[in-house]
């Protein structure tokens, strides 16, 4: 059954959602929520076809919508997805689901309940490096996955109702979770308040994995040079991630040490291996146009995303860990409520 689609929220995030959505659901999106006049302004401007209003309970009440686009704060997203899905629609929401794991589970198992889509703005899932990245470790090419780490840095964005981890962490929480298909079990964490007094900018979380795997994650709102890169160490290759490199956003390198027979003081010896670095060729889209192009086919087809809301709640389970560990001068907290 296909219905009408609305989106909330037209500040950061919500003008790329609305490119995506005007061109993937076209007459289908029917409203645009957004208590700016200035917001809207420009929306209607663009979106001439779209009813463009603040009125979100009319749009609520709209039987014919049928799913909604929640692109706001971070701290709305919890009651914005809760008022949807009470109103029987399906719901897209921006990262992260919820600013707690208690709320998280909620919203995931009232829609569980309703038979209704909860999708989450996880958006590097969907991105072909991250993608053919998933392949490799599956498949074995690299062969045991010992640790990863990654970087998200930037100057800019700074944000005061959120710490950093909170605003851009989840894309490297989600990102380690689908490549290693498991949930950490527990978390470390330190970050510093160099700009604001209320929250951190810059932060480094260490996440532990079953299997000893370790993931370390360094986020930053004060830094140089815009980093966007993972890297999985595994026991035979080693793949990097830079979405800022145009020209090879994914690398892999064979590259390792291979432990050889001990010497005659019973000391193991290693050889390292230099070999050849390989780019691999990815499709040309945009992660976010896959994203959206998803959630209205699972809509249409009432069918399970492949970014569900249980994969919001351990996201947030995590994040919810760093923050207590923040709390407790970096103490490993193990994360829970998955």
């Amino acid at each position: 059954m296909t219905g009408a689609i609305a989106q909330i929220g037209f500040g950061y995030w919500g003008p790329n959602l609305a490119r995506n959505l005007g061109a993937l659901a076209g007459p289908r999106w029917r409203h645009l929520v957004d208590l700016s006049p200035e917001r809207r302004e420009k929306a209607a401007s663009l979106y001439p076809n779209v009813n463009v209003t603040d009125d979100l309970d009319a749009v609520l009440a709209d039987d014919g919508v049928s799913a909604v686009v929640v692109a706001t704060p971070a701290a709305s997203h919890a009651p914005l997805a809760r008022r949807a899905l009470a109103a029987g629609k399906h719901v897209f929401v921006e990262k992260p689901l919820a600013l707690s794991t208690a709320d998280a589970v909620e919203l995931a198992t009232t829609a569980d309940d309703k038979d209704l889509v909860l999708m989450v703005g996880h958006t590097f899932e969907f991105n072909p490096a991250v993608r053919a990245m998933k392949e490799y470790v599956d498949n074995g090419e690299i062969g045991e996955v010992l640790y990863l780490h990654s970087q998200r840095l930037n100057l800019g964005r700074i944000q005061s109702d959120i710490n950093a981890f909170w605003s851009i962490g989840p894309h490297d929480v989600s990102i380690a979770n689908y490549l290693l298909g498991s949930s950490p079990e527990w978390v470390s964490a330190r970050g510093a308040r160099y700009l604001n007094e209320a929250v951190e900018d810059v932060m480094f979380v260490t996440v532990g994995y079953p299997g000893g795997i370790l993931a370390h994650m360094h986020v930053s709102w004060l830094d140089p040079s815009k980093t966007r890169r993972t890297t999985v160490v595994g026991s035979k290759k080693m793949l990097v991630y830079d979405d800022m490199d145009a020209d090879g956003r994914l690398k892999i390198y064979d590259k390792g040490a291979d432990r050889l027979d001990a010497d005659a003081y019973g000391a193991w010896q290693y050889r390292l291996r230099d070999g050849a670095m390989h780019v691999p060729s990815l499709p040309m889209v945009e992660p976010l146009s896959t994203e959206l192009r998803h959630f209205i086919e699972c809509v249409d087809a009432n069918r399970r995303p492949v970014v569900d809301g249980w994969n919001g709640v351990r996201t947030v389970a995590v994040l919810e860990a760093v923050d207590e560990s923040l709390r407790h001068d970096g103490a490993k907290v193990a994360v829970k409520g998955q």
